[in-house]
């Protein structure tokens, strides 16, 4: 059986194991202070046209959102997500263990809205007992969303307004970052993304990588002895080439833009033969997760053939299905599916 359930069932792009087959016997200082490291930084701050933003790499995309929440907000803070966020829903409490409570609002096609933040703070401020709550300190988004959704530049620029005038950071999990920026139904650019938000993080694990994700903050923001905040929660990597030997060949002649429209355009093809063989969706993305709505007697008779993720149930005979396509999925994989459906 193959399977689409998810962007990361397969290891890593072909020149990311060259890169790291050819450096593995040179030696290099550990702990992110190798050559590597250094260059993948500079490539990234080229890429997102940031040139005095601070990157730091990190391996996961969990480890990356707990940290980075529980080292920017103060012990009293929480942070305001969707309530579709993947820090609310599929990370295990990670954040909540680090003492930080995450303050779900009700999310429109798994996007936050500007005016629904404003008015969430309004009301807190306007609480003469403020003091004795969870304090909202930051704003997290991701892009795309868990529905494959896009934020939209001015939606961008409306939410960074918002943290702006509350001097709260605004956080973008860029875990599929590179999908959302290779779609075609998109106006938000790795410059604009650079400018309106205070830190984000460039996914590799799902984008061409073994693991790994480059963090990315505006200037100022990265906390005072970050390395040593990495330590204390573990995150911090003896062998740090192994991040930057991926990431310096992934930002190398646009690689990880490249293989990011791979996705994107093998989604388009996955996307016309659902509608070819009839099935319905029950969202349109513009990017490499597909929601496909099914029947249950259909969800039971693909199951057995192909990999997919089982997302929420749509009715009493119908759910609701993702398909996800990656850096690796090719025409052979959807004639495949094509087969099967």
């Amino acid at each position: 059986m193959f399977s689409f359930e998810c962007d990361y069932l397969q290891g890593a792009h072909p020149k990311v194991l060259e890169a790291l087959c050819e450096t593995n016997r040179i030696t290099q200082p550990g702990y992110g202070a190798d050559m590597w490291w250094a260059s993948a930084c500079q490539k990234i701050k080229a890429a997102f046209s940031a040139p005095d933003h601070d990157v730091y790499l990190l391996t996961g995309g969990t480890q990356t959102n707990a940290l980075i929440i529980d080292s920017l907000i103060r012990p009293y803070e929480g942070v305001i997500s969707a309530d579709t966020g993947h820090i609310n829903v599929h990370e295990a409490g990670a954040v909540e263990h680090t003492g930080h409570k995450v303050l779900a609002l009700p999310h429109h096609d798994g996007k936050l809205d500007a005016a629904d933040v404003k008015a969430y703070l309004e009301t807190f401020y306007a609480d003469g007992t403020w003091t004795h709550m969870v304090k909202p300190g930051m704003v997290y988004i991701s892009h795309p969303t868990e529905y494959g959704t896009l934020y939209t530049a001015d939606e961008l620029k409306a939410l960074s307004a918002v943290c702006q005038e509350y001097d709260m950071p605004l956080f973008l999990d860029g875990a599929r970052l590179g999908y959302g920026l290779a779609s075609n139904d998109t106006d938000v650019t790795p410059a604009l993304l650079a400018q309106l938000c205070d830190v984000f993080y460039v996914g590799g694990t799902k984008v061409g990588a073994l693991c790994g994700e480059a963090v990315v903050f505006r200037p100022g923001v990265m906390p005072a002895q970050f390395a040593t905040i990495v330590k204390q929660h573990g995150a911090m990597v003896a062998k740090g080439r192994l991040l930057g030997v991926q990431f310096d060949a992934l930002f190398t002649d646009g690689l990880y833009f490249e293989i990011s429209k791979n996705a994107i355009d093998m989604a388009q093809k996955m996307k016309d033969l659902f509608r070819r063989k009839g099935y319905a969706f029950f969202k349109e993305t513009a990017t490499n997760q597909q929601f496909v709505l099914l029947e249950d007697a259909q969800m039971a008779r693909l199951a057995p053939l192909v990999g997919f993720s089982v997302w929420e149930k749509a009715d009493e005979s119908h759910t609701v299905v993702r398909f996800a396509t990656s850096w690796a999925t090719s025409d052979e994989d959807l004639a495949k599916l094509e087969e099967i459906l």
